[in-house]
């Protein structure tokens, strides 16, 4: 979700305020709930120097439907409560560690956690484990990717400065579920790498578990459910679909599931259609374009058009792609792409207040690729996939974690076709080097420019794991098989 193939580390998980336990659509086979077990709806009073979104934040209030999150306060997490003497022991303790216990809540299939501060990082390790609604048994507990803060819009940008914005986790895909826990405490990295427990509290403030629904896919059609107040007229939702699906209209038809691959030739074609604003000269010199890959519409994989802001930000071109991995875990099935797409989208926009889902183009294991960020897939959308370096670039992620798992061959190759087409509309070469600005990162100040492979990973750019050693050490082979697509 750094060097221009942008290796993202993981998205985090974000939402709301929780939502009933039970929506009406499942009242009649759901089991009861103890009222203990219901989350809260109201919001805790802002922290100091957080701003109170109270009466603007559009995640406020969600109704209670498929395609929904539920976001839940974390609880300190003490023992021996009951004994006076270790009152003081036991105040640290819940300022380095908290959760929540074992519950039912509505369903959800995708987890993250979210808090205040969107600089503020999480130094600890976040477990959770869940209930298979299905069979009602109980998973192990998984480790959640807690260092997301590399995945971002660029600092001083109207996306960043929204203050909507939040700190989160990477999201981690756990299927359809219907019972949760949840432990997070402090650590720090000891020598060798080892985390060590510390005593003094050192989580964020503001912590909160997000529970995400992905919906079933219908909630982009004119007519499906709403999500959050609108602020148009009626027809809202249809105008920003039929916006998002305008933007492709040079390669589909409107409402399009998807924009359908081409041979070389009509590639070329096309490149000339759509450079048509270019100097004569370069018109006439060879396009080294690769030929157009099939990619799934936004429509094609649900998107609740709703969500998301409606302008669309482009920057002047794309110079470079940098691959990431969404850090979610390999635990899905190819037919469950789309949910885990529509899950990650809403977790970056309702959770973690971002404008858009960060990446411009998403890539399953079975090498399906996806539109991400809406604004068309041919055009230089600015994203929000590798923080200082979003600015004439774009970002790639491949569905799953890949730091000790090889991602698919068919992945691969996906990520070479799309690049050798896209970067191949502006003249780049897979396997060449160009110059970008940084807007800052912890590995670049502000201003510099930094010389990057056209083809990066996220960890070029942002000190970062992403996108995972085993993706990373693909990248070499992309680069080749792009430049061989287009015909160099």
């Amino acid at each position: 979700m750094r060097g221009f193939l942008a290796s993202s580390i993981g998205v985090t998980c974000a939402a709301a305020l929780a939502l009933p336990l039970t929506p009406p659509a499942l009242a009649a086979t759901a089991r009861p709930v103890p009222t203990t077990e219901v989350a809260t709806a109201a919001r805790p009073a802002p922290h100091a120097g957080t701003p109170d979104t109270t009466k603007t934040d559009r995640r406020a209030a969600e109704p209670s439907a498929a395609g929904s999150t539920q976001s839940l306060p974390l609880e300190p997490l003490t023992r021996n409560r009951a004994t006076p003497s270790a009152s003081a022991s036991a105040s640290a303790s819940a300022s380095a560690e908290q959760g929540l216990s074992r519950r039912a809540v509505r369903r959800f299939s995708l987890v993250g956690v979210i808090w205040d501060d969107p600089h503020a990082e999480l130094h600890g390790r976040v477990r959770v484990r869940t209930r298979a609604a299905g069979t009602g048994t109980w998973s192990g507990w998984q480790d959640v990717e807690t260092h997301n803060a590399d995945h971002a819009a660029d600092l001083d940008t109207p996306e960043s400065t929204s203050g909507r914005v939040r700190g989160a986790t990477a999201p981690l895909w756990v299927g359809d579920s219907d019972g949760v826990e949840l432990r997070v405490r402090s650590e720090l990295q000891g020598t060798g790498g080892r985390s060590i427990a510390v005593a003094a509290p050192s989580l964020p403030s503001g912590l909160r578990l997000e529970l995400v629904d992905p919906g079933e896919g219908d909630e982009a059609l004119p007519g499906g459910p709403v999500d959050g107040p609108r602020t148009g007229g009626l027809n809202t939702e249809t105008s920003a679909a039929t916006d998002a699906s305008a933007a492709n209209a040079d390669l589909a038809p409107l409402g399009a599931t998807e924009i359908t691959a081409l041979s070389r030739a009509a590639t070329e074609r096309e490149f000339y259609t759509l450079r048509a604003g270019e100097p004569v000269e370069r018109q006439r010199a060879k396009p080294y374009v690769g030929p157009r890959p099939r990619i799934v519409t936004r429509r094609g994989w649900g998107a609740n058009e709703g969500l998301r802001e409606r302008k669309f930000v482009y920057t002047k071109k794309v110079k470079a792609a940098f691959v990431h991995h969404t850090a979610s875990g390999n635990k899905y099935r190819c037919s469950q792409s789309p949910s885990l797409i529509r899950s990650i989208y809403r977790y970056h926009v309702k959770s973690m207040g971002w404008r858009d889902v960060g990446y411009n183009f998403l890539i399953d294991k079975c090498g399906k690729i996806y539109e991400g960020r809406a604004g068309g897939v041919a055009r230089p959308v600015l994203g929000a996939h590798t923080l200082g370096f979003n600015s004439n670039s774009m970002g790639i992620a491949v569905l799953g974690s890949y730091g000790a798992k090889k991602p698919s061959s068919a992945a691969v190759k996906a990520i070479a076709r799309v690049t050798a087409w896209k970067l191949g509309l502006y003249r780049m070469n897979p396997r060449g080097k160009t110059y970008l600005k940084s807007a800052g990162s912890n590995l670049y100040r502000k201003g510099k420019k930094v010389r990057l492979n056209v083809i990066s990973g996220h960890r070029d750019g942002f000190k970062t794991s992403c996108p995972g050693r085993k993706l990373y050490g693909k990248l070499g082979s992309a680069r080749t098989k792009a430049a061989r697509y287009q015909g160099r």
